[in-house]
């Protein structure tokens, strides 16, 4: 027994000798773990569905079935275009007899693009230019025009009258007022970039005018190529600074006015929304601490208003776009009012009818309602808040069914008339998988299985992702844990924690593999155990733990991080003098407090373009969860790193990009300084020009290898 004992191990071991080790090539340049991904597709009218596809340097729309998932037809290909090579975007009309085609597209920030764009008709075969370097060209619900923006104004290009262009402001100018497109600040925190919606009959054009002419100015130097940098010069309101003031209007093709809309007193428009009644816009405000939410119907023949939704909370209130009005102007909705976030009916006065869903549990993602079957379909953390599963339920809260796999994560996109759904699931162990399945959730065929990258998979040295919690400070935290593949718990290992530990945030989910987990991976097989644990603060456990960290940003949840160390410290196969801790963003913020004020346990961190003091950081995200700094001093100054570098001792790798639009390198800058004046000595990576992602060429690959080196030479 004993000698069968010693071939199983010796033929084991050989079998991992042979296995290959992931290399930062693999990840940053050769894209050897590269999942197959399923195109983002179009729902189309019926059982169908429309995919972007790209061949030879040339683009199609073809269409797809989605009973079979066999290509029914191809309903454009650029070849056959005069003028257009190729396009990068499509977009329907509303009975899908044309499209409007986009190229050349220039990034404006992280949402936007300027961009060149067409209408083809499908019938015709015909293609006619709506404008160059215009932003989100949008068919009428009539499919007779199409609004866009262009140099910060709104125009109308009528198609029914001999291709018409009307102008329906003129006041844009940059930096100064915008009209149509949402401005830095709501771009980023409010998730949004067109700010004008048509009516359901096509006759009113409501939209969004920023004036941002009293913002305060943000630059960046670009270095290029040239002999001297430009500036990249625009306006974002920092912390307790002045937002633009947005108004809403209403523009009217049948009189050819503008008329001002009056909502009452507010900070914030973050969403509007025609309703199923032509002549009723939904409108949502929210005051400057955003913990009063306001819904208002408004009136677009009268421009009278009226409230019919109002939302508080002693924190602030989520905007989300889970909101569906159905025939009769009732509208369901999402909120976390009873301690987590669920469905709600209300009629359409804005009187609750019921609360759909119930629970100690997330719903996760709203994807919409069958209005035949009277059955909502949504996504949610019912069976752990590491997985997702896809469930339907009818409007009355009864007959709730699981449609996907009951662990892991399973994202659904649903047909446009709701019968069918491709089911996207993944765990720690399994690539995406990709099913076909009806709205009862019966798999109708498997599209993608990602059957070579787990032949590829195979072929490395791969430790499993272990899910566990840890209690520490009256909370049981979910974690995660990479043990090296040879793991022996009779010897020591060093230990690197990684987190975000942003508000609402989740590191620690049972999905597959990213491009980090692939690092940490590396990192397992050069004999290094990493830790992941989600602290206070972060989501899909409720209300209360998501919001516990509300005016004191990154003080629990630093707290939590340092607590999990010293718990990991007594672990007898841990180095409890080789702990360090990394993150980027909101994470670096925390990886650099956690070095400061956790220097008894850890020993080194890493912060990628981290935030180091919220006084730098913009309004709408940081008084959100802090308030102004004139109101909450404590809150934004006794866990800014900034004011207490003298605590460091043990050793820091500071890295940003210059041309950071998001998380500004003054952040950074000031962090050196207050260590350089502190005496204190620090490694640091300056990106030239790149910005919050810190990526392009050989970026990644050069960042990583030098966070890869500074962990080998330092934890």
């Amino acid at each position: 027994m004993k000698k069968l004992l010693l071939l199983f191990i010796g033929i084991s071991s050989l079998v991992q000798a042979q296995k290959k080790d992931i290399s930062l090539e693999d990840i940053w340049r050769k894209g050897t773990f590269r999942a197959d991904y399923m195109n983002s597709l179009n729902s189309m009218k019926g059982d169908f569905y429309s995919l972007l596809n790209y061949e030879n340097g040339s683009s199609t729309v073809d269409k797809y079935s989605y009973e079979t998932l066999e290509k029914v037809e191809t309903i454009v290909d650029s070849k056959d275009l005069a003028g257009l090579k190729y396009f990068q975007s499509y977009s329907f009309n509303n009975d899908e007899t044309k499209l409007i085609l986009g190229t050349n597209f220039k990034q404006i920030f992280r949402h936007s693009y300027l961009g060149t764009y067409y209408v083809y008709d499908i019938a015709k075969k015909s293609l006619d230019l709506i404008g160059t370097d215009i932003q989100e060209p949008t068919f009428s619900p009539d499919s007779k025009k199409i609004a866009y923006a262009k140099d910060n104004n709104l125009f109308i290009k009528d198609y029914s009258d001999a291709n018409t262009v009307i102008q329906i402001t003129n006041s844009g100018k940059k930096n100064e007022i915008i009209n149509g497109i949402t401005d830095w600040v709501y771009e980023e925190e409010f998730g949004f970039v067109k700010a004008f919606e048509w009516s359901k009959d096509s006759k009113n054009l409501a939209y969004l005018r920023f004036d941002e002419s009293k913002v305060k100015t943000f630059s960046m130097d670009v270095y290029g190529k040239g002999k001297y940098p430009a500036q990249h010069v625009f306006k974002y309101p920092k912390a307790g600074e002045e937002n633009a003031k947005v108004a809403l209007r209403i523009f009217s093709l049948e009189t050819n006015k503008t008329a001002e809309i009056r909502v009452g007193d507010y900070e914030y428009i973050p969403r509007i929304n025609w309703t199923n009644n032509p002549n009723i816009l939904a409108v949502r405000t929210l005051n400057r601490h955003q913990n009063d939410l306001k819904m208002y119907f408004v009136d677009a023949t009268t421009f009278n208003s009226s409230i019919v939704l109002n939302e508080t909370d002693k924190a602030y209130v989520d905007i989300t776009d889970d909101l569906t009005f159905l025939d009769d102007n009732s509208f369901i909705w999402t909120s976390e009012k009873d301690g987590y976030n669920h469905i709600y009916h209300y009629d359409k006065n804005g009187k609750l009818l019921n609360q759909v869903t119930k629970g100690n549990w997330e719903v996760t993602s709203y994807y919409g309602y069958n209005a035949d079957k009277k059955t909502i379909y949504y996504q949610s953390v019912e069976n752990g808040s590491i997985n997702r599963g896809v469930y339907s339920i009818s409007l009355n809260g009864k007959n709730k069914k699981l449609l996907s796999n009951p662990t892991g994560t399973n994202n659904a996109s649903f047909s446009k008339n709701m019968h069918y759904f491709i089911n996207t699931f993944s765990d720690a162990n399994t690539p995406p998988v990709y099913t076909l399945r009806n709205d009862e959730g019966k798999v109708l065929k498997t599209v993608k299985d990602n059957a070579a990258l787990k032949e590829t998979i195979a072929g490395y040295n791969l430790s499993k992702k272990e899910f566990s919690t840890i209690s520490v400070n009256g909370n049981d935290l979910n974690m995660y844990t990479i043990k090296p593949a040879n793991f022996d718990a009779n010897k020591k290992y060093p230990v690197l924690m990684y987190q975000y530990s942003g508000p609402g945030s989740q590191n620690v989910k049972n999905s597959w593999n990213g491009s980090n987990d692939y690092w940490h991976q590396m990192l397992a097989q050069n004999g290094y155990i990493v830790v992941c644990v989600d602290g206070r603060g972060t989501g899909f456990k409720g209300r209360d733990f998501k919001k516990v960290t509300y005016m004191n940003l990154v003080k629990y949840e630093t707290e939590d991080q340092i607590s999990v160390a010293k718990e990991l410290a007594k672990l007898p196969y841990v180095d409890a003098n080789r702990i360090g801790i990394w993150g980027w963003s909101f994470g670096g913020h925390m990886s650099t407090n956690c070095l400061l004020k956790g220097n008894d346990v850890f020993a080194a961190a890493i912060a990628v373009a981290p935030v180091t003091t919220w006084r730098f950081y913009d309004t709408i995200y940081t008084e959100r969860y802090m308030r102004t700094p004139e109101e909450n001093p404590a809150g934004y100054d006794d866990n800014s790193p900034l004011n207490y570098p003298e605590l460091l001792k043990g050793k820091y790798l500071l890295i940003h990009g210059t041309g950071d639009d998001n998380v500004h390198v003054q952040n950074a800058y000031r962090m050196a300084e207050a260590l350089i004046q502190a005496n204190k000595q620090f490694e640091w990576g300056m990106y030239p020009d790149k910005n919050h992602g810190i990526y392009g060429g050989n970026t990644r690959l050069h960042l990583y290898t030098k966070m890869t080196n500074f962990i080998k030479n330092n934890l």
